[in-house]
């Protein structure tokens, strides 16, 4: 099962609540197509500053490692090798790569589901907001019900400095 992380837009004046159509479901994990076609996918999913900072690192690291290599007398094999790591770094954190995006453009980390494939995360992701709605009495739900599971207890640390599964001292299991 794949885990993907769900963000609503930031709402625009005339909106109470976003529309769920432009909701992003960003799958969590290694991305193929970020690694084979790291530029090609920045560039598809519009990531101009995150393009930018590779193109850096890129041109930066292919120089030192090829002035490198004339003075070491190695093959420029290992050149392929560091692009290849480039490229696997990139495709690892392609996931990561898009929620930075999406959090610096204002867009709200909703909650976090898990499917077999997109369409059955969203299907699970929607079904849980409307029960949602409909039990805050048909008022929009001003988040995803998962949230609750990201909230801090309330009441702040232990007593007497108790640390682990079991709130009181002695407490069993």
């Amino acid at each position: 099962m794949s885990v993907y992380t769900v963000h609503e837009p930031p709402l625009r004046a005339t909106e109470a609540i976003a529309d769920p159509e432009s909701f992003v479901f960003v799958r969590d994990g290694f991305s193929v197509c970020a690694f084979l076609f790291s530029t090609l996918w920045m560039l598809w999913h519009r990531l101009w500053l995150v393009l930018l900072v590779y193109v850096v690192v890129v041109v930066v690291v292919v120089a030192g490692v090829e002035t490198a290599l004339r003075y070491l007398g190695a093959s420029e094999v290992f050149l392929v090798v560091v692009g290849l790591m480039i490229g696997l770094l990139v495709g690892l954190e392609a996931g990561a790569l898009r929620r930075f995006q999406l959090a610096r453009l204002g867009w709200k980390n909703v909650g976090v589901v898990s499917g077999r494939n997109l369409e059955e995360a969203e299907r699970r992701f929607f079904d849980a907001w409307l029960s949602a709605d409909r039990r805050n009495g048909g008022l929009p739900a001003a988040a995803s019900p998962t949230d609750r599971a990201f909230q801090p207890a309330r009441g702040g640390p232990q007593p007497d400095g108790i640390v682990g599964l079991f709130p009181e001292p002695g407490a069993k299991r």
